[in-house]
């Protein structure tokens, strides 16, 4: 059973997103894998962050796990029910080795 849908993902990300949640909750964290380590200067809001249709950013913690090259992207406010919002990770992220991501991704899912 699925408890959010995407309503819009990038061509190049097609079988990349996967959900997996065991419960509906409003306030679940997105975790998004890189293939290097990250540089952790450039794991912050302005890289990282969600938004609703409008644009208006969200409240949320961001955290990097080093050991599996891992961003947690976790709210500290609920989604609301029915509404959609965007999760924004921008270029501007970089590997330790100094490559940037080829281009802005944007997922648009609705909860």
């Amino acid at each position: 059973m699925n408890f959010i849908s995407f309503e819009s993902i990038p061509d190049n990300m097609e079988g990349k997103v996967k959900q997996n949640l065991k419960f509906k909750t409003g306030k679940f964290v997105w975790r998004v894998k890189f293939s290097a380590p990250l540089d952790p200067a450039t794991i912050n809001n302005m890289n990282l962050y969600v938004t609703d249709t409008s644009n208006v950013p969200l409240k949320t913690a961001i955290h990097y796990n080093s050991d599996t090259n891992e961003i947690e992207v976790e709210p500290l406010e609920a989604y609301a029910k029915d509404s959609s919002y965007i999760l924004h990770i921008s270029k501007r992220v970089r590997s330790v080795g100094g490559q940037y991501l080829k281009s802005d991704i944007s997922l648009q899912f609705k909860v």
